[in-house]
């Protein structure tokens, strides 16, 4: 007797099929991986996320406001905390799997989840990503940003820009009833036009009513592959751009094995939106 594959998409009990659920149901058929029902936000989960992007936001500017060339990584970390608590909202990265700040601070050669420290001073000539995450009454939003500080060389202002194209790049890629792979082969095609390496062992991810969720979003990719894009879910985009291989390593000095870098030493960029995916396109939840 032949087992049948338990179906992820579920149409609603006693209810007519939509539009939406033909459709998922279809490329089910054809054996692409579908969103189940749970990824699908509602109409008020999706105005909590937004509002947790509206903070998320203004921890960004605030750091934006505050950066400068002598200033710690720990600084940082303080001017992200002081601002959640005005907030009444949450740092995710706070003891989340013993990681011990609230935000990640990662210079030059980091790629990410760098940790901020009192013996971390930014120089000139550095470039440095920020990655915050904020809960807001229990709704998550992540994003983060590229800084300069003060003047840097040519070869590593091209790569903090190429990094953010690579960000619009791939949102412009991900359509509804596309595919996450869709997404990965935008950002590997730029990338590649500049010989750099996007990091293969990271990935952006689903988010909004936990950390992280389905999808995985992978930077690089093919053509329809990877899961269905369906209106109302949420996830991040964010690729980690190398200068050099798409290699990494974990820090061995870390205490706490979080930081991670390019295998060769050379720079690494990244930015990061999240995003919710709409019947006409993506919409930016964080700036």
């Amino acid at each position: 007797m032949a087992l049948h594959k338990r179906r992820r998409w579920l149409p609603l009990k006693d209810q007519p099929l939509t539009e939406m659920d033909r459709t998922i149901m279809y490329w089910e058929g054809k054996g692409k991986k579908v969103p189940t029902r749970d990824l699908i936000k509602t109409p008020e989960q999706i105005e909590g996320i937004r509002r947790s992007g509206v903070v998320n936001t203004g921890v960004l500017d605030a750091v934006a406001a505050a950066i400068h060339e002598g200033m710690t990584t720990l600084e940082i970390d303080e001017i992200c905390m002081d601002y959640c608590k005005q907030h009444n909202a949450t740092p995710a990265c706070l003891n989340y799997e013993g990681f011990p700040k609230s935000v990640c601070t990662s210079i030059n050669e980091v790629v990410c989840h760098g940790i901020p420290k009192s013996t971390d001073v930014l120089k000139e000539g550095d470039i440095v990503n920020v990655d915050f995450t904020t809960i807001l009454n229990g709704y998550y939003a992540d994003a983060s940003r590229m800084f300069i500080i003060g003047k840097t060389t040519p070869e590593k202002e091209q790569l903090v820009r190429v990094a953010r194209e690579c960000l619009e790049i791939g949102a412009e890629a991900a359509k509804p009833y596309g595919f996450v792979g869709d997404i990965g082969h935008a950002i590997e095609k730029h990338a590649k036009k500049y010989h750099y390496g996007i990091v293969r062992d990271l990935c952006g991810h689903g988010v909004g009513l936990k950390f992280h969720e389905e999808p995985d979003v992978m930077h690089i990719g093919k053509r329809g592959q990877g899961m269905l894009l369906v209106p109302g879910m949420v996830f991040t985009i964010e690729p980690m751009v190398n200068m050099g291989t798409w290699r990494v390593f974990i820090d061995a000095e870390d205490p706490y094995g979080w930081e991670v870098i390019t295998e060769d030493e050379m720079p690494s960029a990244q930015w990061e939106h999240t995003f919710l995916m709409t019947e006409h396109g993506v919409e930016i939840l964080t700036h």
